[in-house]
């Protein structure tokens, strides 16, 4: 056998060797990263993400997946400037993701999420600015997926926020959206948490949002229902314990 061809054969069976073993290890490491997080440990979660992208930095799941654990993470963060750097990076790795994959709908949720998050820290002015990049993100997301329960959850928000604007956030919206977008409304929010539940009705944060929706309606007994359901679900997420205690405090002013 020439030496030049046994060379290069030993060559490409150590790369694929290599390539084989780097995709057991980001599989492993995905797979520890998806048990942290279903355990509500966001930090060890984001830690094995993050060594997946030592590996291949181009792991779409892996990108959209840090995403998610920086917001995760983020929520439970005091320091402002700590937590804005959190949400800033879920924005990035969304965006990473995206980049990765154009026609993956996770990229665009979690890109969606984390604008939204960092609009929670934003300025009137800024937030008003941001609400186009959200609206613009989950429309992607569920063009690509319109079975996901998330997606509608933000789109839910994103109509009551533009349709409960005061006057300081409608004026910007004025200069910088050319007016309080038409097709927001709080019946739409509710028929988007609606369609949130029907698609995953254990998921706690759905019931609570739309109880407040109810209550932008005025539509107290079906709020009342609402709230009891998140008393009544098993905890599924990190943050249901504080929409349980929100919830409870919702109905003794209800009731």
């Amino acid at each position: 056998m020439n030496s030049k061809f046994f060379a290069t054969a030993v060559s490409i069976c150590c790369l694929l060797l290599a390539l084989n073993l780097d995709a057991q290890e980001t599989e492993m490491l995905i797979a520890k990263g998806d048990s942290a997080f279903k355990a509500f440990n966001n930090r060890e979660a984001l830690n094995y993400y993050s060594q997946v992208l030592k590996i291949d930095s181009s792991h779409y799941e892996a990108a959209w997946k840090i995403s998610r654990a920086y917001v995760d993470v983020g929520e439970t963060i005091d320091d402002d400037e700590t937590r804005k750097e959190a949400y800033k990076r879920a924005q990035d790795y969304a965006q990473k993701a995206v980049n990765i994959n154009p026609e993956g709908a996770k990229g665009y949720l979690y890109l969606s999420v984390a604008i939204g998050r960092v609009a929670l820290d934003a300025g009137k002015k800024e937030q008003v600015q941001l609400s186009k990049d959200v609206k613009a993100a989950v429309d992607k997301a569920l063009a690509l997926d319109p079975t996901d329960d998330i997606a509608w959850h933000v789109l839910g928000r994103w109509h009551r926020k533009m349709a409960t604007l005061n006057w300081i956030q409608k004026n910007f919206a004025n200069m910088f959206l050319g007016g309080v977008p038409k097709e927001a409304s709080v019946d739409s929010s509710a028929a988007c948490f609606r369609r949130a539940i029907e698609l995953n009705p254990g998921h706690i944060n759905h019931h609570l949002e739309l109880a407040f929706t109810y209550e932008e309606l005025d539509r107290k007994d079906k709020a009342i229902l609402e709230y009891e359901k998140v008393v009544e679900l098993p905890k599924t997420d990190a943050d249901d314990d504080e929409y349980k205690k929100q919830a409870r405090e919702r109905l003794k002013k209800l009731k």
